[in-house]
Order: structure tokens, then C-alpha cells, then sequence
């Protein structure tokens, strides 16, 4: 059985998912304000990281998980499950743009809503 990361096209697509995610991302006023002094280089390669494991497509990822890695910005700056709701609808969008089916987008939903 295919992983959602080979579903989706590998490498070279979840490259490509990122890069036009986190453009979208960069526009989007309810969640922009959160990646002002963030490098952003650092940023993709880590999505890119960690997208590339939640889809199957390795199973060794070493950075930190969603509630881990977003501590700081929930009690500093006021994250929130709204501001969760839009980064999740930006990459959904994303994906759909791309040519990503009905079934993969609710796969790819799923995980992103793992903790």
C-alpha cells in the first residue's frame, strides 16, 4: 500500500507543497505576525522534514512535535486553535492546487491534526 507521501508524488512534491504553503502562509493576516523574525530557509527545510516523515516518507524525524515546538508561541504570543485552523486550511488549499485528491487532502487532514 502507497504512503500518503508517495500519493502525493515524493520529494519533489513535498518541496513543492512547502514552498507554495508557506507563500500562502506569508499572506495570510490571521497567521503572518507569527513568522516576522523567523528564517524561513530553516523554517521550509524543517516543514519539508517533518511533512516528508508524517507522510511515510521516512520513518526518522528528529525534530520536535506540534504541541512541543509551539509551546513558547501559545503562552508568549497567544497561538491559538484558531491560528492552527488557518495554517491547516492554507496547506489544504495548497494541496488542492496542486492536484491532490479528495481522499489524499482527507489523509493529509488527519495527520496534520495529530498532536
Amino acid at each position: 500500500m502507497a504512503t500518503v507521501f508517495e500519493k502525493l508524488g515524493g520529494a519533489a512534491a513535498v518541496d513543492q507543497a512547502v514552498d507554495k504553503f508557506y507563500d500562502r502562509v506569508l499572506q495570510d493576516d490571521r497567521i503572518k505576525h507569527f513568522f516576522a523574525n523567523i528564517d524561513m530557509e530553516k523554517q521550509r527545510a524543517h516543514q519539508k522534514a517533518f511533512l516528508t516523515y508524517a507522510f511515510g516518507g521516512t520513518d526518522r524525524y528528529n525534530g520536535r512535535y506540534m504541541r512541543e515546538a509551539h509551546q513558547e508561541l501559545v503562552e508568549k504570543q497567544g497561538l491559538n486553535s484558531e491560528h492552527f485552523d488557518a495554517v491547516t486550511e492554507n496547506l489544504m488549499l495548497t494541496l488542492k492546487e496542486m492536484g491532490v485528491s479528495k481522499e489524499q487532502l482527507a489523509e493529509v487532514a488527519a495527520i496534520a491534526a495529530a498532536p
